[in-house]
């Protein structure tokens, strides 16, 4: 007969052994396997959180999938950080790139069209924080949409604005790309002109009233990458009105301005011109007269470094005129 009782195991401690580690070994792969699963299905479903250029916090459950731009710069850094795909709608002029000029659009920046926002049904808004009026915003806060402020002030805010969309719209490796090569560009004009013997410059925003940007604005950040000196960055309020006894008094190496299609260099600059009536001005006597595509020096998105290579290489001809 057999003896059907258990076997004691101090009989067969190699046996025991065996099986207690096999045991075990199990048991941590089932304890592996179970937190591998349910740290899959947390970040798959992890809440998107970052901070706008207003400081509030935007939260998402899951990367945004039908987004509306309310301002070109913002549409361009869109498409720049991948988002192009989840594009529904956008303001006025926003015309880059060019599958920008596809989209619905859903008014500007002083009469947003509400009802067709609410008929795109989007998913995440990206707002211009200064750029809206706060009454438009108010009404949009009412949407219960999420919104993003977007407002770059400084140069690297543009890299930093790329990386914080790449993350509220899933695409953060084109994003984080698209923001590398945004700066490796800075720094590579930074090296090359922010030391070169210094150019003050006058930079034209408008002509009637005269114009121009104080040293918060992230041109006089610009100007000084390529080694210049924005001769009334100490000014108030941002965009200061001043006269042209001002300008005279300043005598500015270089007067710069941003016009539509100005990189030409046969395009006709009257805005400019006027300035020819002083031809002791230093910036008249040297030729030293600029203008450059204002897409590429007032939007804050990355082809800003586009714009700052012609404005350095404009200052890098203005020093090569001094008498």
């Amino acid at each position: 007969m057999f003896d059907d009782r258990p076997t004691p195991m101090i009989r067969f401690p190699r046996l025991a052994r065996f099986v207690c580690a096999t045991v075990s070994l199990r048991r941590h792969l089932h304890a592996a396997a179970a937190l591998s699963f349910a740290l899959a299905t947390s970040s798959a479903h992890a809440a998107i959180t970052v901070t706008d250029d207003s400081g509030a916090t935007v939260t998402l459950s899951a990367p945004a999938q039908r987004v509306i731009s309310l301002a070109p710069h913002v549409t361009e850094l869109l498409y720049a950080a991948g988002g192009g795909p989840k594009m529904v709608g956008a303001v006025s002029y926003s015309d880059y790139p060019p599958a920008a000029l596809q989209l619905p659009r859903v008014g500007d920046n002083k009469a947003l069209d509400l009802e067709r926002i609410v008929a795109l049904k989007p998913d995440l808004i990206v707002v211009w924080r200064h750029g809206n009026a706060q009454r438009q915003l108010e009404r949009l806060r009412e949407l219960r949409v999420p919104l993003f402020f977007s407002e770059p002030r400084r140069l690297d805010d543009i890299a930093v604005s790329l990386t914080k969309l790449g993350q509220l719209l899933g695409t953060s490796p084109t994003a984080d790309a698209a923001a590398s090569a945004y700066r490796n560009d800075i720094a590579r004009l930074r090296t090359q002109y922010s030391q070169r013997p210094s150019v003050s410059v006058f930079y034209q925003v408008w002509d009637k009233p005269l114009m121009t940007l104080n040293g918060e604005h992230m041109l006089s950040d610009v100007i000084a990458l390529c080694g210049g000196r924005n001769v009334f960055a100490g000014l108030q309020p941002l965009v200061p009105t001043v006269s042209t006894e001002a300008v005279l008094a300043a005598n500015p190496d270089a007067i710069v301005t941003a016009a539509p299609g100005a990189t030409r260099p046969d395009t006709p600059l009257p805005q400019l011109d006027t300035w020819r009536a002083w031809p002791r001005l230093a910036a008249v006597a040297n030729n030293n007269l600029f203008a450059i595509d204002g897409d590429l020096l007032n939007r804050p998105a990355p082809r800003l470094a586009q714009g700052a290579q012609l404005l350095c290489e404009d200052l890098e001809l203005a020093r090569s005129r001094r008498k």
